[in-house]
């Protein structure tokens, strides 16, 4: 039986723009380099092409410093895409550009109608189960408008509270298979993951919760020693991409990537 929540066919990728260097950040630690970024993002489709996905890859979208982050806009469950409302007002526009890839792409393409919003970053699936983590860009009248989709598409959907200090609920937290969460120790501690299997990053090394597993690999980002090590010793094989431009912007690996089956 194929794992839903990370066998993956296909993966739909954006070039990061020059204007990347205007990205969103909560905590200011300088600008990104277009050229590195570039570097790095071409590492990382070409680690998902080796774990086993046919990789489309969109054209840069000057408009949108943001737009890199490929999965915010939209989310894919069972070959369907749902178009969301992203939190942040800059990255609105960007609705517009990945719905007609979408359409191209997907089996089925569902708008979010809703006034409040809806980040794909918010939103982590098991095989059967939507967490969604209510956060700075996901918000409780999103959360509720996107339920009926989600159970329409045989998915149960859990709305959590992320902790404040984190920004989006996969910040901190990440899918190794489907019964098991790698989490930061605080998100762990917050009760989101009941009847799922949770390994802790390592201290000092919260960064690395944002993993994502890929058919038969965890990409994880460099620089996290440890972690690596609990992962490799948990039987996962683990593949290290740099994500340190991305970091600079709030991003990391899950977000540069729709992953789906078709």
């Amino acid at each position: 039986m194929k794992n839903k929540s990370f066998e993956f066919s296909h993966a739909l990728c954006r070039l990061p723009a020059v204007s990347v260097i205007d990205g969103l950040r909560a905590d200011d630690h300088g600008d990104p380099d277009p050229v590195a970024f570039a570097a790095e993002h071409a590492a990382y489709i070409t680690a998902l092409r080796e774990a086993g996905c046919v990789v489309d890859v969109l054209p840069a979208e000057e408009a949108f410093p943001d737009s890199v982050f490929i999965e915010d806009p939209a989310l894919v469950l069972n070959g369907t895409a749902i178009v969301l409302r992203p939190g942040a007002t800059s990255r609105l526009g960007e609705i517009a550009s990945i719905r007609p890839v979408l359409v191209e792409k997907m089996n089925n393409v569902i708008d979010l109608v809703t006034d409040g919003f809806v980040d794909g970053g918010d939103i982590l699936c098991t095989d059967d189960r939507v967490l969604l983590g209510l956060s700075a860009r996901t918000n409780y009248q999103g959360a509720q408008d996107l339920r009926p989709i989600v159970e329409n598409l045989g998915y149960t959907l859990e709305v959590l509270q992320t902790p404040p200090e984190i920004l989006h609920f996969k910040t901190e937290s990440s899918l190794l298979d489907a019964q098991t969460v790698l989490a930061t120790p605080t998100l762990a501690a917050s009760g989101a993951f009941k009847g799922l299997k949770i390994i802790k990053t390592a201290i000092g090394e919260e960064a690395a919760a944002n993993a994502i597993r890929v058919n038969t690999h965890v990409f994880l980002s460099a620089g996290h020693p440890k972690t690596a090590d609990i992962l490799n010793d948990a039987g996962y094989s683990v593949r290290i991409l740099n994500t340190s431009q991305a970091a600079l912007i709030d991003g990391g690996l899950s977000c540069m990537s729709l992953r789906y089956n078709r």
